[in-house]
Protein backbone atom coordinates (compact mmCIF):
# COMPACT_ATOMS: atom_id res chain seq x y z
CA UNK A 1 0.00 0.00 0.00
CA UNK A 2 1.68 3.78 -0.51
CA UNK A 3 1.45 5.95 1.59
CA UNK A 4 -0.75 8.66 1.32
CA UNK A 5 1.57 11.18 2.45
CA UNK A 6 5.47 11.97 2.71
CA UNK A 7 5.66 11.71 6.56
CA UNK A 8 5.16 7.70 6.18
CA UNK A 9 6.95 7.27 3.04
CA UNK A 10 9.60 5.11 3.48
CA UNK A 11 12.04 7.13 1.17
CA UNK A 12 11.42 10.45 3.15
CA UNK A 13 11.48 8.80 6.37
CA UNK A 14 14.59 7.39 6.18
CA UNK A 15 15.77 10.68 4.67
CA UNK A 16 14.91 12.58 6.82
CA UNK A 17 16.56 10.02 9.61
CA UNK A 18 19.87 10.14 8.34
CA UNK A 19 19.38 13.92 8.58
CA UNK A 20 18.65 13.94 12.18
CA UNK A 21 21.86 11.82 12.63
CA UNK A 22 24.29 13.42 10.27
CA UNK A 23 23.67 16.57 11.35
CA UNK A 24 25.34 15.50 14.45
CA UNK A 25 28.65 14.31 13.06
CA UNK A 26 28.68 17.16 9.75
CA UNK A 27 30.64 19.45 12.36
CA UNK A 28 32.80 16.98 13.49
CA UNK A 29 33.81 16.31 9.73
CA UNK A 30 33.95 19.72 9.07
CA UNK A 31 36.24 20.72 11.36
CA UNK A 32 38.82 18.17 10.27
CA UNK A 33 38.14 19.50 6.24
CA UNK A 34 36.73 15.52 5.79
CA UNK A 35 33.59 14.92 3.65
CA UNK A 36 31.10 12.49 4.69
CA UNK A 37 32.31 10.39 1.56
CA UNK A 38 35.86 10.64 2.73
CA UNK A 39 34.95 9.74 6.08
CA UNK A 40 32.98 6.65 4.92
CA UNK A 41 36.29 5.59 2.58
CA UNK A 42 38.10 5.74 5.91
CA UNK A 43 36.04 3.90 8.41
CA UNK A 44 35.68 0.76 6.08
CA UNK A 45 38.99 1.05 5.15
CA UNK A 46 40.40 0.82 8.66
CA UNK A 47 37.53 -1.60 9.59
CA UNK A 48 37.93 -4.65 6.91
CA UNK A 49 41.81 -3.63 6.11
CA UNK A 50 43.14 -3.81 2.72
CA UNK A 51 40.37 -3.85 -0.17
CA UNK A 52 39.76 -3.59 -4.04
CA UNK A 53 37.94 -0.49 -5.08
CA UNK A 54 34.36 -2.45 -5.73
CA UNK A 55 34.35 -3.73 -2.22
CA UNK A 56 34.69 0.01 -0.93
CA UNK A 57 32.13 1.27 -2.87
CA UNK A 58 29.93 -1.40 -1.59
CA UNK A 59 30.99 -0.94 1.91
CA UNK A 60 30.53 2.67 2.06
CA UNK A 61 27.50 3.05 -0.25
CA UNK A 62 29.70 5.15 -2.54
CA UNK A 63 29.14 5.23 -6.82
CA UNK A 64 32.61 4.23 -8.45
CA UNK A 65 33.14 7.51 -10.65
CA UNK A 66 32.59 9.76 -6.90
CA UNK A 67 35.34 6.71 -5.17
CA UNK A 68 37.53 7.84 -8.11
CA UNK A 69 37.56 11.52 -7.09
CA UNK A 70 38.00 10.68 -2.87
CA UNK A 71 40.64 8.37 -3.61
CA UNK A 72 42.79 11.26 -5.66
CA UNK A 73 41.88 13.51 -2.24
CA UNK A 74 42.49 10.86 0.34
CA UNK A 75 45.95 9.61 -1.15
CA UNK A 76 46.90 13.65 -1.53
CA UNK A 77 46.39 13.84 1.87
CA UNK A 78 48.30 10.96 3.02
CA UNK A 79 45.49 9.29 4.59
CA UNK A 80 45.34 6.45 2.20
CA UNK A 81 47.70 4.05 0.01
CA UNK A 82 46.84 2.84 -3.18
CA UNK A 83 48.91 -0.72 -4.15
CA UNK A 84 47.84 -3.86 -6.15
CA UNK A 85 47.13 -7.26 -5.33
CA UNK A 86 49.77 -9.88 -5.24
CA UNK A 87 47.41 -12.77 -6.45
CA UNK A 88 46.07 -10.09 -9.31
CA UNK A 89 47.95 -7.11 -10.28
CA UNK A 90 45.09 -5.80 -12.56
CA UNK A 91 43.47 -4.97 -9.00
CA UNK A 92 43.74 -1.80 -7.31
CA UNK A 93 44.39 -2.42 -3.53
CA UNK A 94 43.34 0.33 -1.31
CA UNK A 95 44.87 0.42 2.30
CA UNK A 96 44.50 2.93 5.31
CA UNK A 97 47.72 4.92 6.09
CA UNK A 98 48.96 5.51 9.55
CA UNK A 99 47.90 9.11 9.00
CA UNK A 100 44.47 7.61 7.60
CA UNK A 101 44.24 5.68 11.47
CA UNK A 102 45.46 8.57 13.81
CA UNK A 103 42.35 10.75 11.92
CA UNK A 104 39.57 8.44 13.18
CA UNK A 105 41.95 8.14 16.54
CA UNK A 106 41.47 11.75 17.02
CA UNK A 107 38.05 11.76 16.16
CA UNK A 108 37.17 9.39 18.33
CA UNK A 109 36.40 11.13 21.33
CA UNK A 110 34.12 13.45 19.48
CA UNK A 111 32.24 10.75 17.74
CA UNK A 112 31.82 9.02 20.87
CA UNK A 113 30.30 11.71 22.21
CA UNK A 114 28.05 12.51 19.51
CA UNK A 115 27.15 8.41 19.68
CA UNK A 116 26.27 9.27 23.73
CA UNK A 117 24.14 11.76 22.90
CA UNK A 118 21.86 10.15 20.04
CA UNK A 119 21.63 7.42 22.61
CA UNK A 120 20.53 9.57 25.83
CA UNK A 121 18.02 11.09 23.52
CA UNK A 122 16.56 7.94 21.59
CA UNK A 123 17.82 4.98 23.66
CA UNK A 124 20.44 2.47 23.17
CA UNK A 125 17.88 -0.35 23.36
CA UNK A 126 16.33 1.26 20.54
CA UNK A 127 19.66 2.73 18.88
CA UNK A 128 19.75 -1.55 18.42
CA UNK A 129 16.90 -2.05 17.50
CA UNK A 130 16.68 0.50 14.83
CA UNK A 131 20.36 -0.96 13.26
CA UNK A 132 18.68 -4.25 13.50
CA UNK A 133 15.95 -3.37 11.88
CA UNK A 134 17.97 -1.62 8.81
CA UNK A 135 20.03 -4.57 8.54
CA UNK A 136 17.27 -7.36 7.99
CA UNK A 137 15.28 -4.33 5.64
CA UNK A 138 18.80 -4.41 3.53
CA UNK A 139 18.85 -8.10 3.70
CA UNK A 140 15.80 -8.72 2.46
CA UNK A 141 16.31 -6.26 -0.89
CA UNK A 142 19.24 -7.69 -1.45
CA UNK A 143 18.19 -11.12 -1.26
CA UNK A 144 20.37 -11.91 2.27
CA UNK A 145 23.49 -10.98 0.88
CA UNK A 146 24.73 -9.48 4.20
CA UNK A 147 25.01 -6.75 6.82
CA UNK A 148 27.26 -3.61 6.04
CA UNK A 149 26.57 -2.26 9.48
CA UNK A 150 28.75 -0.63 11.24
CA UNK A 151 30.79 2.02 8.49
CA UNK A 152 27.99 4.77 8.23
CA UNK A 153 29.59 7.32 10.89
Amino acid sequence: MLPKNTRRSLPMSLLRGREAVMSKFRPMLSAHNVSEQQWRVLRVLQEAGPLDASDVCERASILAPSLTRIIKTLVERGFITVGKFKDDGRRIQLSISPAGSALIDEVQPERQAIYNEIERRFGPERVEELLDLLDALVESQNGGSGSIRGSGD
